[in-house]
């Protein structure tokens, strides 16, 4: 018997026992109505909790879906990527519910290695676990995203100086993508490019590219500690193709590996941190083989209303076609769709030029570098943080405990070495030319990790040690 039935039937005897005799049909009705919205309560709290672990509210309260595509040609043989959908977040606080299994994040990457495929195959292998080892342990999901870019930056720079005493002169580029929920964090070195191309047709760039040919502030970067920029000399003093860094003709200004140009060439990436709505998104995350082809416009429009596995075919499809295969050429598709819905909806074309910069717009009094939370003018994109700089200084901040462990001794805020008081840096130290102004704040450098800041920020050659 039916839930209905059985309340009608209910409500029957309940007006017999009255003494009503027969029951009239409107409260019977009534009745069964009753009865199904109650239902429908119950099925609905039912499919919230098959979502995911109790947290905090994000949006709506229920964290959206993923879908993903990855397609791509190779020339070369030097490009590489990564496709995590069920990493688990480190354990949280006490605040959490213990009965619920860690929540989860995924990860997607592209790396575009150069001079070898090495430093991409060890960046996917190892960049996730060291930027995971310099989160802290014990957040809750908002200190955990709020710490994240951070860690970012600890990450990258702790992969390239591993890679780096390997003695391999191979280097790669890396777009590293983090989503928890409906939070993009997405770091990047190189010229490989992150955009968001968000629920009303607007396209953003999520990443900055660090080409020497289009990045004046990256030139000024790169000759004030020390490098040289300048193009390819031919017989006859004739200069050819792009901008590069010499030594070792390098046309990016920020990579992983690349021993063998300079430490003026970092790895400290720029780092932005968006918030969607629950409208959703789609994330195109792809290898210069695209960027060279399309523009970001062109790609997000090729795509649009296709599922993401056929999304990234045909980027890749249209990339070949308009220049063909000259470079490996790589692309990942995400959408991230509102729960509820199995496939993005396709987004509507912009009716304006202005609709752009109403999708995606950031106060301009607002330092680039400070935490925000403005909703947009439209509300489909929170801008939450955005960082640029090569000073680890800058980008390692402050540390209020000054860098102790539970332990009582010092880490190491790059490697994560346990350090005695002595031997402990502090990362805003000057050169060894200067004395700092506050010695005694963290977070603090091991000897090795503050021999390799000073030296890509030019206070001293690359290579050379203090005793």
């Amino acid at each position: 018997m039916s839930s209905s039935s059985s309340s009608s039937a209910a409500a029957a005897q309940h007006h017999r026992r009255q003494g009503g005799g027969l029951v009239p049909l409107a409260a019977l009705i009534k009745e069964e109505a009753r009865t199904e919205r109650r239902a429908a309560g119950t099925r609905i709290c039912a499919r919230d909790e098959d979502a995911g672990p109790a947290e905090a509210p994000e949006g709506a309260g229920r964290r959206p879906l993923l879908r993903y595509g990855c397609a791509a040609q190779s020339k070369k043989g030097e490009d590489f990527f990564l496709l995590r959908t069920d990493c688990p977040r480190p354990s949280t606080s006490a605040s959490s519910s213990a009965a619920s299994p860690h929540p989860t994040f995924a990860v997607f990457a592209v790396l575009d290695g150069h001079n070898g495929n090495a430093a991409a195959i060890y960046t996917r292998d190892n960049l996730l676990n060291h930027v995971l080892s310099a989160m802290p342990r014990g957040l809750s999901r908002e200190e955990w995203l709020h710490a994240l870019p951070r860690a970012l930056v600890a990450g990258f720079v702790k992969t390239d100086k591993e890679f780096q005493s390997k003695g391999q002169t191979s280097g790669t580029t890396a777009t590293f993508v983090i989503i928890d929920g409906w939070t993009i964090t997405v770091a990047s070195v190189g010229d490989s490019r992150c955009i968001l191309d968000a629920q009303g047709g607007a396209v953003s760039l999520l990443t900055v590219d660090h080409r020497l040919e289009e990045n004046i502030e990256e030139r000024e970067r790169v000759t004030a500690s020390g490098g040289e920029v300048g193009r390819l000399s031919v017989v006859g003093g004739a200069e050819i193709g792009p901008l590069r860094c010499w030594p070792g003709g390098l046309c990016l200004s920020r990579s992983i590996g690349d021993i063998d140009v300079g430490e003026f060439i970092v790895p400290v990436p720029y780092v932005k941190q968006v918030k969607l709505s629950n409208a959703g998104g789609r994330l195109i995350i792809a290898s210069d083989g695209i960027w060279d082809a399309l523009s970001s416009e062109a790609a997000a429009k090729s795509c649009r209303g296709l599922p993401a596995e056929l999304a990234a075919k045909q980027v890749v499809k249209e990339a070949l076609r308009t220049r063909g295969l000259k470079d490996d050429t790589t692309c990942i598709v995400v959408d991230i769709i509102p729960p509820g819905q199995t496939i993005r909806p396709p987004s509507p074309p912009k009716k304006m030029n202005k609709f752009k910069s109403l999708i995606f717009r950031k106060k301009a009094k607002d330092p680039p570098h400070k935490l925000t939370k403005q909703l947009s003018a439209v509300g489909f994109v929170e801008e939450i943080f955005e960082e640029g700089s090569a000073m680890l200084s800058e980008r390692l901040g402050h540390d209020s405990n000054g860098g102790r462990t539970s332990s009582s001794l010092f880490t190491c805020a790059i490697c994560q070495v346990d350090l005695e008081p002595s031997e402990g840096v502090s990362v805003h130290a000057g050169s060894i030319f200067s004395s700092s102004s506050k010695p005694w704040e963290g977070p603090f450098l091991c000897s090795d990790c503050r021999d390799k800041k000073d030296a890509m920020e030019g206070k001293r050659p690359s290579g050379v040690k203090v005793l």
